[in-house]
């Protein structure tokens, strides 16, 4: 999905693998442990669509601004 996704940057969901990924990067930026961004990743990804067929899907902006609250906005 990173290389599929729309320029827009309006993207509200990415896939668990895709965030993955990033959360070593996002960790140091942060200055927070892989474990916070990896409990992080886990509490805001969304259940498969309509309950029962498609992909779980990470929130960008809940986990973004979860990531603000906790290191005070600075990334």
């Amino acid at each position: 999905d990173a290389i599929n996704t729309s320029t827009s940057n309006l993207e509200h969901e990415i896939s668990q693998a895709n965030a993955r990924i990033q959360a070593h990067r996002v960790a140091a930026k942060r200055q927070l442990s892989l474990g916070v961004v990896d409990g992080l990743i886990s509490k805001y990804t969304d259940a498969r669509g309509l309950g029962f067929s498609g992909e779980p899907g990470v929130n960008v902006l809940e986990l973004n601004l979860a990531l603000d609250r906790l290191t005070g906005g600075t990334h």
